[in-house]
């Protein structure tokens, strides 16, 4: 049976929501991983149920996956695939966490999911297809001066030292900061309600399927030297709505 990647990616989004909900403000083992980081079962068994579609219509493209690792990561085509991303959102009962899926081809960003499963917010954008939030185009709003800037990042704590540091240089030019969030201020900037997200310190799995939600918007993601992003890349993250913007928020985390 042939499938677009596009269908297929609302398929795996699908799945993902259907073995997350159930798991929703119940009862449930938090478990801490190496990294400290918290996982559930329903980390766990969305993640399963994204994989098992994969075999059956993608056989030959890799995997990059949160909970379960790599297969053939070097592959020209890698899914990279975040479960639950914010498990610590959902374990509060916080519904901002997000399910993210990306696709890679050739170590670049090529298509991307976000999909908070529980108020039903899905973005998407792939080849071909600009940004789509339930089903309408979205775009970023123009902001071109940082002092008149929206900034989001999960937590001052996700930084270390150094780059908390550079970040406070962002924070104290901004207008303002929104702490919390996750993956879902990264959909805010692509519609346009917020302005900008930086990050650092993320994994692959954090990244990938954000690049093609923002850019497909009309926004840009960079690392914090203002390069674009691709499997090689620091985990030192801008998204912004506006290219000027980026570069302000560059300059202002410059060394």
């Amino acid at each position: 049976m042939s499938i677009s990647d596009l269908a297929l990616a609302e398929m795996l989004a699908d799945a993902a929501g259907q073995a997350i909900r159930p798991w929703f403000r119940r009862p449930f083992l938090v478990e801490t991983k190496e990294d400290f980081s918290p996982v559930t079962a329903a980390d766990k068994e969305a993640e399963a149920a994204i994989r098992r579609l994969l075999a059956e219509y993608r056989p030959d493209d890799g995997v990059i996956g949160e909970e379960y690792g790599d297969d053939r990561p070097d592959a020209e085509r890698v899914w990279v695939l975040d479960p639950i991303d914010g498990t610590r959102a959902f374990v509060a009962g916080r519904p901002l966490f997000g399910t993210l899926i990306g696709l890679l081809e050739q170590g670049k960003p090529v298509l991307g999911v976000i999909d908070q499963c529980i108020i039903r917010d899905r973005w998407i954008a792939g080849p071909g297809q600009p940004t789509m939030l339930n089903g309408s185009r979205v775009h970023v709003r123009p902001c071109a001066d940082l002092a008149a800037a929206g900034i989001g990042t999960t937590s001052p704590q996700a930084f270390d030292a150094n780059d908390l540091a550079r970040f406070e240089r962002v924070r104290a030019a901004s207008l303002d900061t929104l702490y919390g969030g996750d993956c879902h201020n990264y959909g805010l900037v692509a519609a346009g309600h917020l302005d900008a997200v930086v990050e650092s310190g993320l994994k692959i799995h954090d990244w990938a399927a954000l690049v093609p939600i923002v850019t497909g918007a009309g926004g840009v993601m960079t690392d914090w030297q203002g390069r674009p992003l691709d499997q090689g890349s620091d985990g030192a993250v801008i998204a912004a709505g506006d290219a000027q913007l980026a570069a302000a928020i560059a300059g202002a985390l410059a060394e």
